[in-house]
């Protein structure tokens, strides 16, 4: 988040509609991190970002005092975890972030301890914790982040097992590269619920989403629910790119004709 929230500042200048979107590719796929705010005040807009997600990155505090407050009976950790499953999103990561804060520092029985207590808890909900990979981090320091830290040997690494297969890696990019990518309905008529919509100088509207079944591309006239609202779509983009077509997994932003940001509400 602290990456996100600096590159965002810097952004802030020019025109960025991908607030807390922020994009990398690894050997696999292209990933597009929503990072849904962990603040009890923020629920309404996690569960905007949660919900256009195929893969949960569940992020749990090590730290003292951190992880029992995530976990208490109101905490973040059990609330997150709840409203993803809740949302549809069936695959987890967990990541146990802050490791260089455990005592003594990058400390296996506390990761173990932790690992242990989320499992039970995960599982009430319904994940299988068999299937959920499990990483020792510090976001901070990048340990474990992109390759294998020095700092905790005795982590021999995460595995997972499922119907589609097993997955094993030791860090968390490994991990997210063992995510299975959904199937992507394009013969469905076009599905795109709005994450948000922009007033963008000498662009006009763009409301933002993700395509969930059909294909969006310039030139489609489009209804808006619930305002029942049609119109055609100008131009479509994904990460400052035009696009000729955007389909089922994609985050765009279209721009549309002759419709105002106040006609449109998620």
């Amino acid at each position: 988040a602290w990456v996100l929230d600096k590159l965002k500042a810097e952004r802030e200048r020019g025109i960025t509609i991908d607030i807390a979107l922020w994009k990398f590719e690894t050997a696999k796929y292209y990933v597009t991190i929503i990072d849904a705010p962990g603040h009890r005040d923020f629920i309404k807009n996690m569960i905007t970002g949660t919900s256009q997600a195929d893969c949960a990155v569940l992020i749990v505090a090590a730290g003292t005092g951190e992880f029992e407050a995530g976990i208490s009976k109101n905490g973040q950790t059990r609330e997150h975890a709840l409203l993803a499953f809740t949302l549809g999103v069936k695959q987890l990561i967990v990541g146990v972030n802050k490791m260089d804060s455990t005592e003594p520092p990058y400390n296996e029985s506390r990761f173990e301890e932790i690992k242990k207590e989320v499992s039970s808890y995960i599982k009430k909900i319904g994940y299988n914790p068999a299937a959920v990979a499990f990483v020792p981090i510090s976001g901070w320091h990048g340990d474990n982040m992109l390759e294998p830290s020095t700092k905790m040997p005795w982590f021999k690494g995460w595995q997972v097992e499922r119907k589609e297969g097993k997955a094993d890696g030791k860090c968390l990019i490994e991990a997210l590269d063992a995510i299975l990518p959904p199937a992507r309905p394009t013969d469905k008529a076009l599905r795109l619920p709005l994450q948000d919509v922009y007033k963008i100088g000498g662009i006009g509207t763009v409301p933002v989403g993700r395509v969930e079944t059909g294909v969006l591309k310039p030139g489609t006239i489009v209804v808006f629910a619930p305002a029942n609202i049609t119109t055609e779509v100008k131009s479509v983009e994904m990460h400052h790119e035009a696009l000729q077509e955007a389909v089922p997994g994609d985050n765009v932003g279209f721009n549309v004709k002759n419709v105002s940001v106040k006609e449109l509400r998620r």
